[in-house]
């Protein structure tokens, strides 16, 4: 069993500090793709002063979960390494739990790091931290999932008591699965698990009825006699979203970094997506590191929607689809109050897009979806 991500969506107070007053590789293989107050503006990053100069070393933060685990392989293989010195610089890796990753992100002690598009709102962005979205990675397509016992639909939760992790994407997936359905969180009672318990509490308490988990955790629980999925990620595809965020100065400031992540990630999909014995031994190794088999990281996979090609990536990110699930995240996150204290609607942080659209309050962009860093990898020109 590869260890549990905590992909929760918990960082409130640093985001009320400091929110308030805050105006070439050509891959291939095949994909599985893809208002609130919106305005219109160019999407230049701002390139003014910064703490951060051009410089020569970056640490990325990653931390274990199967739509990132090629980051271990790209390090590994050296394929990263090799990316890094074609542009003349050098790239650290470090490997670190979810949440603090994202914090050790927030507090700009690693210059990029991987997260999902509800953590990159809600924690850097809430902030007052100018973040960039460089990779769309994958989305959650299974992964993400409502467990139960004897209830057999989404409208059979009402009145029951659902165990999960409060505020994390256990809580969106439960969220979006009631109100798709007619309900609400006021229609069941919450049960605040950890991360760590949430599985043998349930396989071991046959008393419980419902759980809203992620894999591995999942796959374990589905294996158990009498449980059913009533209602998974894939329900809502494209709404929790893997990325590698950057720093948006730092970005605007050394642009071949940007270019040596785009280009080690893309070189690693192309060799997975092809298939055959590079690609076997590429997925046993990432397996391995992730403390589980070929046949489990496999499955995994299998409910992960890997964005393998960089034109299939590119083009979700520039497409009105992606700022339609983004208005999901955005109203969870101003109703869970993780947009900070005294804020008054989801539109308090800007978010914008490769279009100019920009949701939100354009005077204050804190999160930036950018697509050109993988165009260029569609295009050959890295």
């Amino acid at each position: 069993m590869r260890p549990k991500m905590f992909r929760s969506l918990v960082f409130i107070t640093l985001a009320a500090l400091l929110l308030v007053g805050c105006p070439g590789s050509s891959p291939s293989g095949s994909d599985q793709p893809g208002d609130n107050a919106t305005t219109t503006e160019p999407t230049a990053a701002p390139t003014t002063s910064s703490d951060t100069d051009a410089k020569t070393k970056f640490t990325v933060a990653w931390s274990i979960y199967v739509g990132w685990m090629p980051w271990d392989y790209a390090q590994s293989s050296g394929i990263l390494a090799k990316w890094a010195d074609k542009y003349g610089i050098e790239i650290e890796l470090v490997r670190m739990d979810y949440i603090p990753s994202v914090e050790a992100y927030v507090s700009k002690q690693v210059d990029a790091c991987v997260m999902t598009n509800m953590e990159a709102l809600n924690m850097p962005a809430a902030s007052g931290i100018d973040s960039t979205s460089l990779i769309l990675g994958d989305y959650s397509n299974g992964n993400d999932a409502v467990l139960t016992r004897g209830i057999k639909d989404v409208k059979g939760l009402a009145g029951k008591s659902v165990s999960l992790v409060e505020l994390s994407v256990s809580h969106y997936l439960l969220a979006r699965a009631l109100e798709t359905h007619g309900l609400s969180e006021n229609d069941v009672t919450l049960q605040n698990t950890s991360d760590a318990d949430i599985g043998p509490i349930f396989l071991a308490d046959t008393s419980q009825e419902a759980v809203v988990t992620w894999n591995p955790m999942v796959m374990e629980i589905e294996q158990a006699p009498g449980v059913d999925n009533i209602f998974n990620s894939a329900d809502i595809p494209g709404e929790v979203l893997d990325m590698m965020v950057v720093h948006t100065d730092v970005l605007a400031k050394n642009p071949n970094f940007g270019k040596a992540l785009v280009g080690a990630w893309y070189e690693v999909m192309a060799l997975i997506s092809a298939g055959g014995p590079d690609a076997d031994a590429a997925i046993a190794e990432m397996a391995a590191a992730s403390a589980t088999d070929a046949a489990g990281f496999n499955s995994q996979l299998a409910t992960t929607a890997m964005f393998y090609q960089p034109q299939a990536a590119a083009e979700y990110g520039a497409s009105g689809e992606i700022q339609e699930k983004m208005n999901f995240v955005r109203k969870f996150c101003f109703d869970q109050g993780l947009l900070g204290e005294g804020v008054s609607s989801e539109d308090a942080v800007g978010v914008t897009y490769p279009d100019g659209t920009v949701q939100g309050d354009a005077d204050n962009v804190k999160l930036r979806f950018d697509v050109s860093y993988m165009q260029m990898a569609a295009d050959g020109k890295l």
